[in-house]
């Protein structure tokens, strides 16, 4: 279910204006299910909970939902869900989550619950964007998002909120798909997509071993435009991808199971970037491991979970600004066990995890590697008082380098009827500095080339309070929602900005920066086969001590759409979105801007799907500011999908 400052003036056109006015009263949960076809979610506690009453400000994408569109990786899968904004984290089409206005390192990103990251070998700038693309899109069962932190349950990072990907579990039945998409870019030159995907499940061992497989192959052209400052360089940079998915399952017997876990992916990229009016090659090719072993059991009191995972990143780093070819390696080893069960009327969820972090970088670090460890202890309480389900938690962490932190947190949820809840809650979160950030031995380029940014050993780490408080209705043929948040961070780590005279720069802490806001959802069937869904959040993000705004943080974003099931084996929509003005780092300020898209998806036999569509109908461009920064907004394209279940 698809569910700064002076910014007080949106210049729309009628049709903008008309479209963001529905948005401004409602909020998008788009592939709207009715109140009687619940998802179980569980990442909001690490229990099952329906939407409606989940602990947390929780929306989801399912398999279904992600059959409808064409999307290449997380970001775009969930680019249109509440609370969510979708940056460019450079200006050459790498892209990063935002949730509720807090920047990408600010939101955990879990496969199977478990973390995936990259960031200390790529650096803040980049481990997002190649961390989403890590994850194959046809292996996706279900993405869950919580909005808001979640430190009590998952420690450090999640001060901005959870994206989790469910990948698809093993069949007893033999079960596949093939499909391809291309997806091609009217303006311009190259920017053609191609995407090839293969999927196959069932039974080695029937009633005993399960397996699935799912590959992926992705290749996209470099994408140029006479909108560039520089025509010479590239807008979106040449991606060569490959993932390949395994999961096998060990059913032991009634009471345990065991999963083996195996994600491989090959992430070349290949771009000619602007560097004061001169094109300089940049070529990086990443591949990764990602490896996780768990026994889950099912006893009579309680459920239990041990796990091990193993991520390896590898990364080629060859660009004209390097002076030399970088060998980069980051590994995480994780081993994390968890309880849950009842005593008497509270469900109980407590668990530890040890993380262990090393970084090699001959570029980077003088001292050729450094690493970090990290252990964790939590626990979680659920009980009601009546109508009133209640859920407290608390997670202790102990950073080698920064020490204890302690993350509590307490949540609400009143059922006022069987369709309407009011909920709420307030936690602490934290967040230690990155390798890069505190580490003195790390040195990386910056400013095309011109300075360098070296990490601060005196940094302190982030601290955060939040708050939030909501209702919701949802009923059989319409849902509406309501959500204010406040979340207050004490120490925020920002990078210095360059005045084009200094050769180094660092990180320092912000003593304070508030980041509060409103969120607004609805969804309505207007007929049996038309739905109405859409969504709106207003954010005011600032640091205190200067009153300025945050960076790259809209105040107003919004997305409209209707679906229409036209035929059993027809289905069309079109959907809206709209991207207010924000600051960036050079302090310039980049207008609104919104995009309109279409699609179909039509079963021409069984099993046999076509997909059509065009994204950016109207051709919106954004404004001469956002344009001479490269920050360049992808031309009218048209895509088009083939896929056949068997």
């Amino acid at each position: 279910m698809y569910q700064h400052q002076g910014d007080s003036v949106i210049k729309l056109t009628r049709l903008n204006r008309a479209l963001c006015v529905l948005g401004l009263v409602s909020s998008f949960t788009a592939m709207a299910e009715s109140a009687t076809d619940e998802v179980m979610v569980v990442t909001a506690s690490q229990t099952a909970h329906p939407e409606l009453t989940a602990p947390a400000s929780v929306s989801y994408v399912t398999r279904e939902d992600l059959d409808q569109l064409v999307v290449n990786d997380v970001a775009e899968a969930i680019r249109k869900l509440p609370g969510i904004n979708i940056n460019p984290g450079t200006s050459y089409g790498r892209n990063e989550i935002k949730i509720r206005g807090l920047a990408a390192d600010y939101t955990l990103l879990l496969v199977n619950g478990r973390r995936i990251n990259s960031r200390d070998a790529l650096t803040s700038a980049y481990g997002n964007d190649f961390d989403l693309s890590s994850i194959p899109m046809s292996a996706v069962e279900r993405i869950e998002v919580i909005r808001g932190p979640m430190s009590s349950l998952y420690g450090a990072d999640a001060l901005g909120g959870v994206v989790n990907v469910i990948l698809r579990k093993p069949t007893e039945d033999v079960q596949g798909s093939v499909g391809y998409q291309y997806d091609g870019i009217t303006k311009g030159s190259g920017g053609d997509t191609h995407k090839l995907n293969a999927y196959v499940s069932g039974a080695l061992v029937p009633d005993t071993l399960l397996a699935n497989l799912i590959v992926e192959k992705s290749d996209r052209d470099a994408w140029r435009t006479n909108k560039s400052v520089n025509p010479d360089t590239d807008v979106l940079e040449e991606r060569d991808e490959l993932n390949i998915f395994s999961n096998l399952k060990w059913l032991v017997n009634q009471q345990q199971d065991i999963d083996l876990d195996l994600l491989y992916s090959k992430d070349d990229r290949d771009a000619d970037w602007n560097n004061w009016g001169r094109a300089v090659n940049n070529v990086q090719e990443l591949e990764r491991y990602n490896v996780a072993l768990t026994h889950n059991g099912y006893w009579e009191n309680f459920d239990s979970r041990l796990r091990y995972s193993f991520d390896e990143s590898k990364l080629m780093d060859d660009s004209e600004l390097n002076g030399a070819v970088g060998d980069i390696k980051q590994t995480n080893n994780t081993v994390d066990v968890q309880l849950s069960g009842y005593v008497g009327d509270h469900l109980l969820t407590g668990g530890a995890e040890y993380r262990d972090i090393k970084l090699k970088n001959n570029l980077t670090l003088g001292s050729g590697s450094v690493s970090y460890n990290q252990a964790a202890v939590y626990l979680q309480d659920e009980f009601s008082l009546g109508d009133l389900a209640i859920t407290l938690g608390g997670r202790f962490d102990d950073h080698e380098v920064y020490g204890g932190e302690f993350s509590p947190r307490a949540y609400a949820v009143y059922k006022i009827n069987d369709n309407w809840v009011v909920k709420g809650g307030v936690g602490k979160a934290f967040k230690a500095p990155s390798l890069n950030q505190y580490s003195d031995a790390y040195s990386v380029l910056a400013c095309r080339g011109a300075c360098s940014v070296v990490g601060n050993p005196n940094l302190k780490a982030e601290t955060s309070l939040s708050y939030e408080l909501g209702t919701s209705y949802e009923a059989s043929r319409w849902g509406a929602g309501l959500t204010l948040f406040e979340n207050d961070i004490e120490d925020m780590i920002q990078a210095e900005n360059w005045d084009r005279v200094k050769t180094e720069l660092s990180y320092f802490n912000v003593d304070e920066a508030e980041v509060k806001g409103v969120e607004t959802m609805a969804w309505f069937d207007l007929t049996d086969t038309i739905t109405v869904s859409a969504n709106y959040m207003y954010t005011s993000a600032e640091d205190k001590n200067t009153k300025k705004d945050l960076i790259l943080t809209p105040k107003h974003t919004a997305n409209v759409q209707i679906d229409w099931q036209a035929l059993d084996n027809l289905h069309a929509y079109t959907s809206y979105q709209y991207t207010g003005s924000q600051y960036v780092r050079s302090g310039e300020k980049l207008d609104g801007y919104g995009t309109l898209d279409l699609g179909a998806r039509y079963e021409a036999i069984k099993n046999l799907n076509l997909k059509l569509g065009v994204t950016n109908l109207t051709d919106e461009e954004r404004d001469d500011t956002a344009t001479q920064l490269d920050y360049i907004l992808k031309a009218r394209s048209v895509y088009a999908g083939i896929s056949y279940d068997f």
